[in-house]
């Protein structure tokens, strides 16, 4: 049986310990610890890539709340909403295969922008994957379910 193309990347992001703010790449590097020049690279393999779908800026932007992309943290936007994906299900991704690891709790952090974004996306803000295969993912990639 083929693979189901589900959805595209939109955006790509790291984290730097030089900086707060999340970096803006067209492309990305992976292996068996996360994201390769992420600061959380080689920390905790379960929840080493944050996969974020545009759903979750709509429903914030749906109560007038104006959030940049990013700032949930993750490194990959996609216009694929995975977010009821089983544990253990696999994407592949440009070269990679990603494995959902664990949903994704909300941080406090998001409550800067507007103290209503934490309960908002309660459910909604992201799910953790780690990597099989190692690769490159580049913004434009297609997203595949295995």
């Amino acid at each position: 049986m083929p693979n189901k193309k589900v959805g595209q990347i939109l955006k790509l992001f790291i984290s730097t310990a030089q900086s707060s703010q999340r970096v803006d790449k067209s492309a990305i590097t992976l292996d068996e610890a996360g994201v390769i020049g992420d600061k959380f690279y080689n920390k905790d393999n379960a929840r080493s890539i944050l996969l974020t779908s545009t759903d979750s800026y709509d429903l914030i932007k749906s109560y007038d709340i104006d959030m940049p992309h990013g700032y949930l943290g993750e490194n990959l936007l996609m216009d694929f909403n995975p977010y009821s994906l089983a544990i253990g299900t696999r994407l592949k991704i440009g070269d990679t295969v990603l494995e959902i690891s664990q949903n994704c709790t909300i941080c406090n952090h998001l409550s800067v922008i507007d103290k209503r974004i934490p309960k908002l996306l309660k459910n909604d803000r992201g799910i953790f994957a780690k990597a099989i295969q190692g690769g490159e993912i580049s913004v434009g990639d297609s997203i595949y379910l295995l």
